[in-house]
């Protein structure tokens, strides 16, 4: 019966007993599956994974001084038919282990070849180019078996404890503590020099802070005082124009009593002073015509006399109430009533003139 075999994405499928096109021992399969006849075919699988090997060698440098190099090896059978046709001839029984022994084997003897043309100093020096060298030197051998190397890394070389490696160091080592205690000598310095610089701006900003504060204070305070100060200003203020205001008033005040005392008062006082010296005029007048009567005893030019001086008594009389600065309350009634008034007041002179005449006559008749 028929067979489909397939082999794992990293395997390779080894199908012998039966031709191969390119005249291969065996038929070989990568990635994909085939049809197998029992009995005349047989399968086999070799392994396409990765492998590492590990070597410790004990090399003699180019100064006769020996070291122990430790290195890895990352290595696989190769991807090509011819490869895995050589590989598999050599490694299909034991595949692991034998790769492994042999790729140790060829790296170590091409280690030693290398390490013993080179120096202590150019081998720590230069580690990566010993290791690209030992890895072109053993790359045909290991092409020649089917296999292919990834990387070939050197982990460690040692001296065994003869110094040397360390005799190198101590220069290195010495100009590297040097540095170091520079090194930190200028950081801790820097360091100072930023706590100082640090410490500087800490005290100029609570140096600002502080004024700052006092400013605040000092604006906070004025406030403080103005609004103390307004209250007690306002009310003095208020309390200006009130009396201000009062002052007003009072002049006001005065100032219209006074207009009253002259209406009321002095005024009325100034009329009836002119009344009663117009009067003792009239008397003085009378007398003098009682006189010039009685020496004359002419009645009828008496009387002539007095009518005509009595246009001249209220001329007197209005002569005299111009200057008093009375007031009239009625309007024109009240001005009627004033004229009126100094009229009558002629002619009760001029009756009392006649009346003392006619006295003067009756006692000089008797």
């Amino acid at each position: 019966m028929l067979g489909y075999h397939v082999p794992d994405p990293d395997e390779a499928m080894l199908i012998s007993g039966a031709k191969s096109k390119d005249n291969a021992p065996f038929k070989v399969v990568i990635g994909r599956g085939s049809w197998v006849v029992p009995l005349f075919r047989k399968v086999s699988y070799l392994s396409l994974a990765m492998f590492e090997a590990e070597i410790k060698e004990r090399c003699v440098t180019k100064q006769a001084i020996q070291l122990e190099v430790r290195a890895v090896i990352a290595f696989k059978v190769a991807n090509d038919t011819t490869s895995i046709v050589n590989a598999a001839q050599r490694f299909l029984s034991e595949q692991e282990r034998e790769m492994s022994v042999l790729t140790g084997r060829i790296f170590s003897g091409h280690l030693r070849s290398i390490v013993g043309s080179m120096t202590v100093e150019e081998i720590i020096r230069e580690r990566q180019k010993l290791a690209d060298e030992v890895l072109v030197a053993s790359k045909v051998e290991m092409g020649n078996i089917g296999l292919w190397v990834d990387s070939f890394q050197i982990q460690s070389i040692d001296d065994g404890n003869l110094g040397y490696i360390q005799a190198l160091a101590a220069p290195h080592n010495a100009t590297v503590q040097r540095d170091a205690q520079i090194a930190q000598s200028q950081a801790a310095q820097l360091s100072a020099q930023a706590e100082q610089e640090s410490l500087r701006r800490q005290a100029e900003y609570q140096r600002e802070t502080a004024i700052l504060r006092a400013q605040y204070q000092r604006d906070i305070d004025k406030a403080n005082a103005e609004a103390a100060q307004a209250g007690p200003l306002a009310e003095a203020m208020a309390l200006q124009e009130v009396l201000t205001a009062q002052a007003e008033q009072a002049r006001k005040t005065a100032e219209l009593r006074e207009q009253q005392l002259q209406t009321e008062v002095v005024k009325p006082a100034q009329a009836e002073a002119e009344r009663v010296r117009i009067l003792a005029e009239a008397e003085a007048d009378r007398t003098r015509i009682q006189a010039a009567a009685a020496a004359s005893n002419n009645r009828i030019a008496l009387d002539q006399l007095l009518i005509e001086q009595l246009p001249e008594i209220v001329k007197q009389a209005s002569h005299g109430l111009s200057g008093a600065n009375l007031t009239v309350l009625n309007g024109p009634d009240g001005v009627s009533e004033l004229v009126n008034g100094m009229v009558g007041q002629g002619l009760t002179v001029f009756n009392s003139l006649q009346k003392a005449l006619s006295s003067n006559d009756n006692d000089n008749a008797g």
